[in-house]
């Protein structure tokens, strides 16, 4: 995952798998307080130089959660609202 935008940016199918692929290496043996620290931190990031945007933040979550289970999705929905809230 380079930034949020590319959530929004319209990629196709291919291209997000493969995006996703990549980013499942790069925090591989990460636990998911990482994982979310870092995402949290990315955001914190575009929020405060003005490059992320609340609707690409619900692009993120509507690309991301169909991939997770109930558990799971409840907290990214959770730090979704956290991160649109800042």
């Amino acid at each position: 995952m380079e930034d949020f935008a590319s959530f929004s940016s319209g990629k196709n199918q291919p291209d997000l798998e493969q995006e996703l692929k990549d980013a499942a290496r790069k925090y591989d043996g990460k636990n998911e307080s990482e994982l979310i620290g870092d995402i949290y931190a990315r955001a914190r990031e575009g929020k405060r130089n003005g490059t992320l945007t609340n609707e690409q933040i619900d692009a993120f979550y509507a690309q991301i959660s169909p991939m997770l289970d109930h558990a799971k999705r409840k907290k990214l929905q959770k730090l979704v609202l956290q991160l649109k809230n800042m």
